[in-house]
């Protein structure tokens, strides 16, 4: 074969790749040649590439890590970063071989972008140290948990020997408090570590978004503008309702701290069908989920920050504002019910977090719950409460046991709530004279208007155990 047409035959094999190719010079590393692919993937059109060096495609900082590559005649295989004209950066994996044409030391080079293999594997890696944390977070929570038991059974004790008005009581009073503010730290670790005892039914998640809409004017500041967007027609998903809620009201306040001058809050749910490119790139299983996406117009979250996200204690936030465990709960929440949290954001340009949950198959979800998983009617309570640790306590407790609830910190806001509510409220609970309103005439009011629901005066203080037998006997007479 005529070497001229040999030659137009490798010229050819070499700008037909479809992977990006080039031959530089070894003394003054200016690109001798480039193909197609080149041009396609960095963005720079042939004549620019060759007016170009092979350092200008690298990051500065690797400059004189590649020149000693060079010089001691390595460099011609490995992993490095790139940059493309637009400036982004990626991983490529390079094999090269020396050669000489013309007396000319050059170098035939071959790359091939592996980014998202870097992704995946760095992806990978924190997802181990991530379960690594969990499991140490998850053993501390059910020791620490062991402990709080015994204190808050020697407080209780220790209650029966103090007479009414004793000085002592305040605090008793004040270890107990602590000892509610240790087991919610638990119950947080615990979600994380995903040890945490679910009670999962069929869910529809629009509904949850309509039950936790109801409170963010106490979470969001006026200068947020809340925005919901429910889909139609939406899949069923198998979760606890509960932690659906607080999977909501954690990522509202987490958007909540990232527009400390305001902005907008979006909360959406949507039916999505992941094919198989889609879920490689986002590292998961393909097939229907209901998505679940809070979306804010904040500051953005810079990478360094973004791969720490979910680790528990781990924050930029100030300790008043916040110990870390907020998006590490979500974290565990999600992952204990099967789905998948998946972050976007960029600096300047806000953040969305996108819970995927799996569909059930072939089911739209139910219309908003009012019934349990044993066709019992799910019971609603009105608690109205000012005190942060009481409110907390008492919401915590009759959660558990599977109550759906209305919470104020006082009487507008709970005749609010009770005007607002479609449905039944099966009991009001309430102080009798409390600090800024009459629980009585609350309790009149509301009978007034819903005289089918029951009323329990809280008298304080009061066990969970007690609470939830007081609740049982007012909403189950004899």
């Amino acid at each position: 074969m005529p070497q001229a047409r040999l030659l137009a035959r490798y010229r050819r094999l070499f700008d037909e790749s479809p992977e990006p190719m080039w031959l530089f010079d070894e003394e003054t590393l200016r690109f001798v040649e480039v193909n197609r692919a080149a041009s396609a993937v960095y963005g720079y059109s042939s004549d620019e590439f060759l007016r170009m060096t092979i350092l200008d495609i690298r990051p500065p900082e690797e400059a004189n890590d590649l020149l000693a590559h060079i010089k001691d005649g390595g460099g011609l295989r490995g992993e490095w970063v790139h940059c493309t004209k637009s400036g982004a950066r990626m991983y490529v994996e390079i094999a090269a071989t020396r050669l000489t044409l013309d007396g000319r030391p050059l170098r035939l080079v071959v790359a091939r972008d592996v980014s998202l293999k870097a992704a995946l594997e760095a992806q990978l890696r924190h997802s181990q140290k991530i379960e690594t944390v969990g499991q140490l977070a998850g053993g501390i929570a059910h020791d620490f948990n062991n402990l709080l038991s015994a204190i808050v059974g020697h407080v209780e004790v220790l209650s029966d020997f103090l007479a009414p008005g004793d000085p002592r009581t305040a605090e008793v009073a004040a270890i107990r408090e602590a000892v509610h503010t240790g087991a919610d730290l638990t119950r947080q670790l615990l979600a994380f570590s995903s040890r945490q005892h679910l009670r999962p039914g069929i869910v529809n998640l629009n509904d949850a978004l309509d039950r936790t809409r109801r409170v963010m004017p106490r979470v969001l500041p006026g200068t947020i503008v809340l925005e919901t967007r429910a889909a139609d027609r939406l899949w069923a998903v198998r979760a606890d309702p509960g932690q659906i809620e607080q999977i909501i009201l954690n990522l509202a306040v987490n958007a909540r701290d990232a527009m400390p001058q305001g902005g907008t809050l979006t909360i959406e749910t949507a039916n999505v069908t992941l094919n198989p490119d889609v879920a490689r790139r986002r590292s998961v299983e393909q097939g229907d989920y209901v998505e679940l996406s809070v979306s804010d117009t904040g500051e953005g979250i810079p990478v360094d920050v973004r791969v720490r996200l979910f680790e528990p204690f781990f924050s930029t936030k100030d300790r008043q504002r916040g110990k870390g465990l907020g998006l590490a709960t979500v974290y565990g929440i999600v992952k204990q019910s099967g789905g998948h949290l998946i972050v976007e954001s960029e600096v300047g340009h806000g953040a969305k977090f996108a819970v995927y949950l799996p569909a059930m198959p072939s089911a739209v979800a139910p219309p908003p719950e009012r019934y349990s998983q044993h066709g019992q009617e799910v019971e609603t309570l009105l608690v109205v409460e000012k005190e942060v640790a009481v409110r907390s306590l008492i919401s915590d407790v009759l959660r558990r046991r599977g109550y759906q609830l209305l919470i104020a910190e006082d009487e507008a806001e709970a005749l609010r709530l009770a005007d607002g509510h479609g449905s039944p409220i099966h009991l009001l609970i309430t102080s009798a004279a409390a600090a800024t309103y009459n629980g009585v005439d609350l309790a009149a009011t509301v009978r007034e208007r819903r005289p089918d629901t029951r009323v329990l005066f809280l008298q304080k203080p009061f066990t969970p155990e007690s609470l939830a037998r007081r609740v049982r006997a007012v909403l189950d007479p004899a």
